[in-house]
């Protein structure tokens, strides 16, 4: 397998980093053009792998409709694509069968397909029910008012919302439970209301008018989910003083809560014009708890940056991760331990999943190898750890290209250097 060497020489984070564009907002906003069939201009699309799939898949969607054999799309390991594709399929005349990777076969999807056939779809499970791959047939959808389980995932919900104005009735969504990874859920309702979607949101029900998306050109902010790896590296250096191009202060991002959260460890989040700078002031830290439920993305890096600084730690919410690309607790439990710190992952109830990590004086032990589990997280978690233990490898470093291709290059330009 494919593995990188990491080392840095010292503890001085500098430079001027451009990030990439978020995912989530551009593979909404691919399909909020999708479902509309009008084009719009969408600027600084990402780059990321999933969002140039869904941007394919789209597109031979489109090129092959009205064929009467069955037309196989594969989603590979994109979740976000799997889910979209599922509702938006359902409205495209045709025979569709979606698949994925072996680990997406493993990635429920029951909750979305029972609420779509509530609203008059007709799929097919083709192997284990509640699972991927599907055989969905396009047809006229119905229904108005439905109820679901947000607490699985929130790309369910958001895939409902976003065909919703393209029912003949609309939908009334009710939401039964606690909503996981709920500012996902906030920024499609913002982009939907963006291209002139009808929506109310109340506390527990979601009201979408029946309509059409018009169409604007839109322009893609950077990705504060690829801001909290350069957050944990500030955390661990000794100086800081670098600038991460393209953040707004008033995304639409859930994960823009991290200067919030990093500011308990001595980090400054400053907004310029171009983005924000960081810096650090000392700041002594003995424990941190946090609640992951509405900000699972950032939750590797979070838990990372205390294992890195040996602090104690107790993290909820984090349910989740355990159906993400790959079961992340698990994951991050076999890498934590390897710095010698214990990691314990508790379950109490149906949705109580708490991971705690005790601290450690121990040295940093030396030839630290990291698995990555498939799962570009895991690896961009990891990495900043270099910079307390001097030098570590990286198992299959390319799965980065998921959601930041140009990982690798900016930690060579802020310093780190990289033996491929």
């Amino acid at each position: 397998m494919k593995s990188i060497v990491i080392s840095k020489s010292d503890r001085i984070l500098r430079g001027s980093i451009l990030l990439p564009a978020s995912k989530s907002i551009s593979n909404r906003l691919l399909m909020i053009r999708a479902i509309s069939g009008r084009h719009f201009e969408i600027n600084n699309l990402s780059e990321a792998d999933d969002t140039c799939l869904l941007q394919k898949q789209i597109a031979y969607v489109l090129s092959v409709i009205g064929q009467k054999k069955s037309i196989e799309l594969d989603v590979a390991l994109a979740g976000t694509v799997m889910r979209f594709l599922t509702a938006w399929l359902t409205m495209k005349p045709g025979k569709w069968i979606l698949t994925g990777s072996e680990r997406m076969k493993q990635r429920p999807i029951g909750i979305l397909v029972d609420g779509l056939k509530h609203l008059g779809a007709s799929i097919d499970y083709l192997a284990k029910p509640g699972y991927p791959p599907l055989l969905i047939r396009g047809t006229a959808m119905h229904g108005h008012e439905l109820t679901i389980d947000p607490g699985v995932s929130s790309q369910f919900t958001s895939a409902l919302l976003l065909i919703a104005p393209y029912l003949p009735d609309g939908l009334i969504l009710n939401l039964k439970g606690k909503t996981v990874s709920s500012p996902y859920v906030n920024m499609t309702i913002k982009l939907m209301q963006k291209f002139g979607a009808k929506v109310k949101e109340g506390k527990t029900r979601i009201h979408v008018k029946p309509g059409s998306y018009l169409p604007c050109d839109f322009k893609v902010e950077s990705d504060w989910s690829a801001a909290a790896f350069w957050y944990e590296a500030a955390v661990f250096a000794d100086e800081v003083d670098i600038e991460l191009i393209g953040l707004q202060s008033d995304s639409i991002q859930g994960d823009a809560i991290l200067p919030a959260v990093y500011q308990n460890f001595g980090i400054v989040t400053e907004f310029t014009g171009n983005g924000i700078r960081l810096t650090k002031m000392r700041k002594k830290i003995d424990g941190f708890y946090f609640d992951f439920n509405d900000y699972p993305d950032i939750a590797q890096a979070v838990i990372a940056t205390c294992a890195g600084m040996r602090i104690r730690g107790r993290f909820e919410g984090l349910k989740s991760l355990q159906i993400k690309e790959t079961d992340r607790l698990y994951a991050l439990k076999n890498e934590i331990s390897k710095l010698g710190i214990a990691v314990e992952i508790s379950t109490q109830g149906e949705n109580l999943v708490t991971l705690e990590i005790n601290s450690s004086k121990s040295t940093f032990p030396s030839g630290l190898i990291f698995e990555t589990y498939g799962d570009h997280r895991m690896a961009m978690a990891l990495a900043p750890i270099v910079m307390k233990s001097g030098s570590l490898k990286i198992m299959n470093p390319d799965i980065v290209a998921k959601s930041y291709p140009q990982f690798w290059k900016d930690l060579q330009i802020a310093g780190f250097d990289i033996q491929w």
